[in-house]
């Protein structure tokens, strides 16, 4: 996906209903955030639908700007310190929070400044290669992925669940090979890989809920023999 208006318009309304089935799953507010992503992938990608059709005039300057700006904020301004927020929160473990905050710190440090450098200078995109290309006169796409993977990658590494290290490595994989085959259009590539991430996401809580279910029939079964 992401590599044109139609797959972005396509695209989108299925990431969202993999956003919808994982949110059906969550019990506890402090899943919230980690479930919620996989809808806001989607959202993400609709807005830059209209990017797409801003650059190839068939909707006005303004409305594609408006897209762009606002696909770029939410990538680079809020994504850095959202996924790693999502990871602590519903880690259980009070050690693994601890080793994931520095993570989130990170996390928060580079989502603050590369939003405050998208507001403050002017940002153009092109398309570059079947993508799109986000450029800033000061928003150096390089720092941005360094310090977008190792945050994201870095809390869902220190995880006491296999399954979201597992989503740290498929991260990990995805967005290196993206900003060394396609540097120069890393934040719109990554939309494309978000679908994956968000049907890892859904799986997660599905297994969740799974092992909850069988603790809870152990737990009668036992109650019942004793």
């Amino acid at each position: 996906m992401c590599f044109s208006a139609t797959a972005n318009f396509v695209g989108s309304p299925v990431v969202g209903a993999v956003g919808i089935a994982t949110l059906a799953q969550v019990r506890e507010p402090r899943e919230v955030v980690f479930a919620s992503l996989p809808l806001l992938f989607a959202i993400h990608q609709f807005a830059e639908g209209f990017v797409w059709l801003g650059l190839q005039g068939q909707v006005s300057p303004g409305v594609g700007a408006g897209a762009a700006y606002f696909y770029l904020l939410y990538a680079q301004g809020v994504l850095p310190a959202l996924m790693p927020l999502g990871v602590l929160l519903i880690e259980p473990s009070r050690r693994r929070q601890l080793l994931i905050a520095p993570f989130l710190l990170l996390g928060i440090a580079a989502g603050v400044y590369l939003f405050w450098v998208d507001v403050a200078e002017p940002v153009t995109c092109r398309i570059v290669d079947h993508s799109i290309a986000y450029e800033n006169e000061r928003s150096l796409v390089g720092l941005f992925a360094v310090a977008y993977v190792v945050a994201v990658v870095g809390a869902a590494l220190c995880s006491g669940y296999r399954w979201i290290v597992a989503f740290g490595i498929a991260n990990l994989i995805g967005l290196t090979a993206t900003q060394i085959l396609l540097a120069s259009s890393f934040t719109s590539i990554w939309c494309a890989y978000a679908a994956v991430v968000s049907v890892m996401i859904l799986l997660f809580f599905l297994r969740r809920r799974r092992h909850e279910r069988r603790e809870r029939t152990a737990a009668d079964d036992l109650a019942i023999a004793t």
